[in-house]
């Protein structure tokens, strides 16, 4: 008999619609109905939709649109209006922040002033998202953990587009908008300011980067692995303990001498994902603005060797 197997298949239970509350709240800022998908349910929930917006929502997907609009039409510009060119090189088009020249000013539309407008919707977009994370967390009675985890990533999207560039003195600092350009830049930053691998808050992000993914991965497949047990019923394990959870524990308490809780297994990934962002924020923020040469700063404290 083949054994059921949970790493690529799910069973899918499918009932009627969960509409979700329907007193003491608004149902007017929610849609109507639900679908159901059988791709969707491989990887999650099979059930799509009612999806909530408010004026939050339709002010973030309307400045979001607007962004993308704006930069779409500038990169049609660079192609010419011609379809092959823009299919073909979409990956190298760009709208670039002004120009050193202009400071903190507003330069004209072909030189700088479209990322201006672009970054503003693009702003208001990601800001009024936020505010519609926390709103829902509120209108559910939950904690904020997921609005304040956007937050951090929020930070470091600042550091890049708004905060550095203000404390430079000049909007040529932020980020161009594009694929490869956004590459680009991130590899000019690194050796204008000396290799950012010296940078000590960079290398604090990329071990929660990393500790981030190894902690999911440990998660993920415990919980896969006791599935066959229960396990991925989480609320009837912390309710009533059973084979699935004790074994899971058993198992890293035999491979790496102490276990998770189910509580603390979340926590640890929630702190690990939320101070990727938090570092990295800082690590940019500093550079230029306190530190020029991070490799000139590593061997003065004795961080990269003396040559």
């Amino acid at each position: 008999m083949a054994e059921y197997q949970n790493i690529f298949t799910q069973v899918q239970v499918r009932g009627p619609a969960e509409m979700g509350l329907v007193e003491g709240v608004e149902l007017g800022n929610r849609t109507k109905s639900a679908t159901f998908s059988n791709l969707a349910g491989w990887i999650g929930n099979a059930q799509l939709g009612p999806v909530y917006l408010g004026a939050m929502g339709v002010l973030s997907l309307m400045s979001g649109a607007v962004w993308f609009m704006l930069c779409g039409a500038w990169f049609w510009y660079q192609a010419g209006f011609n379809p092959g060119v823009f299919a073909r090189d979409l990956f190298w088009f760009s709208l670039e922040p002004p120009a050193e020249e202009y400071g903190l000013g507003f330069a004209p539309l072909a030189e700088g002033g479209l990322w201006l407008i672009a970054s503003f919707f693009l702003l208001i977009s990601v800001l009024s998202w936020w505010v519609r994370t926390y709103l829902r967390a509120q209108a559910l009675g939950m904690g904020k953990h997921v609005c304040w985890a956007f937050a951090s990533a929020i930070w470091l999207f600042l550091v890049l587009g708004l905060i550095r560039p203000f404390l430079m003195g000049s909007w040529s600092h932020a980020v161009p908008y594009g694929i490869f350009t956004h590459l680009d830049w991130t590899n000019n930053f690194s050796l204008t300011y000396g290799n950012l691998f010296y940078n000590p808050f960079h290398a604090l992000s990329i071990v929660f980067l990393y500790g981030s993914a190894l902690l999911f991965a440990m998660h993920g497949a415990t919980i896969l692995a006791v599935s066959r047990f229960g396990g991925d019923r989480e609320l009837e394990q912390i309710a009533d303990r059973g084979t699935a959870s004790e074994r899971a524990a058993l198992f890293w308490r035999w491979t790496m001498g102490f276990n998770a809780t189910m509580e603390g297994i979340h926590r640890w990934a929630w702190w690990f994902a939320v101070l990727v962002t938090l570092t990295g924020g800082i690590g940019i923020l500093l550079t230029g603005t306190v530190v020029d040469n991070w490799y000139v700063w590593a061997q003065e404290h004795g961080y990269a060797p003396l040559q």
